[in-house]
């Protein structure tokens, strides 16, 4: 009897020590996470500059202010971006203009953009300095790169893309032709025009007197035109005008300033230099620029009454022939 009053104590004392037991167990279960919580905001301010990789961009529909910039920044609420070539890198002290503003909200990201109106972005980093915008409406994606603006290289940006730069003018007007080379027909054409892919010739020329105001241009010739890197350096382009009527002019091309080119033609041994006339800000895209091309507000009505005119024109030469 003693040795079961015995067993049945200790077995007391041990569910009375088991249910002390577990109560310690689960108050040292409560765990307190302190990692820190990095913000959207302090991703995206991280970095002065995020390049936007048009590239890497993916989905149906283009979001026109990340389509038309080659950069944008996000600054105590504002969103800034370097639309233009021409300026870049001094332009609002590198950041460019000021477009919009932006809230974050945990990793989402809503822009309201001054002229082309409100978007919503899923944030998502892909690594240290990379993040993508993916736009949950559309399906579209973008893939930004992050710099600084004391390491960002624009003048590579801007060299790698001087097809566009030549676009950021109404026209370009020429002011000087050298003595020497040869006579040629193109010492005749005192305006150019280019004009995004798949716009009306995509280039012009005109003969009319300098100093013509750009609504008043005639354009007397138009053809595609294109340029070209020439290997081991980055300063020298090719410009070729690829001309419907008559002939292709072929061209070394150096850009002078932020608002003169100068032409070297090859055939001639003849240094021209022209000056942009009317520069376009772009600040929306709504219209014209697709993943490849950059804005230009020229009304498509307008165009095509000079096409027709300059068929017009083309007919008389060739009847007076």
């Amino acid at each position: 009897m003693k040795t079961i009053k015995l067993l049945s104590a200790l077995a007391l004392v041990s569910i009375l020590c088991a249910s002390c037991y577990t109560e310690v167990i689960v108050e040292d279960d409560i765990i307190v996470d302190t990692t820190p919580v990095i913000t959207l905001n302090e991703v995206l301010t991280d970095y002065e500059i995020w390049y936007v990789d048009i590239n890497r961009s993916s989905g149906p529909v283009a979001i026109p202010f990340l389509q038309k910039a080659f950069t944008v920044s996000f600054r105590n609420g504002n969103v800034f971006a370097n639309n233009n070539l021409s300026g870049i890198g001094s332009n609002g002290g590198g950041f460019g203009i000021d477009i919009g503003f932006y809230n974050t909200f945990n990793f989402e990201l809503d822009v309201q953009h001054d002229l082309d109106g409100g978007y919503s972005f899923d944030v998502r980093q892909l690594s240290v300095n990379e993040i993508e915008f993916y736009e949950p409406s559309t399906g579209s994606r973008y893939v930004l790169e992050g710099y600084q603006r004391s390491t960002f290289d624009y003048d590579l940006v801007f060299y790698e893309n001087i097809h566009y730069f030549l676009q950021e003018f109404e026209a370009w007007e020429k002011i000087y032709t050298s003595d020497e080379g040869n006579v040629n027909p193109f010492d005749n054409e005192n305006f150019l025009q280019f004009l995004p892919a798949g716009q009306s010739g995509n280039f012009r020329s005109s003969e009319d007197a300098n100093g013509t105001a750009i609504d008043h241009i005639f354009w007397d010739y138009d053809g595609i035109y294109d340029v070209a890197n020439v290997p081991g350096n980055l300063y020298l382009k090719t410009l070729t005008l690829d001309y419907n009527f008559p002939d292709n002019e072929f061209f070394e091309l150096i850009v002078i300033d932020d608002e003169t080119i100068e032409l070297f033609q090859v055939s001639s041994g003849t240094t021209y230099q022209f000056r942009g006339k009317g520069y376009i800000q772009f600040r929306t895209s709504e219209e014209d620029k697709n993943k490849k091309t950059p804005k230009y507000r020229k009304k498509t009505e307008d165009i095509k009454k000079d096409i027709q005119a300059l068929k017009t024109k083309k007919l008389q030469k060739l009847t007076a022939l």
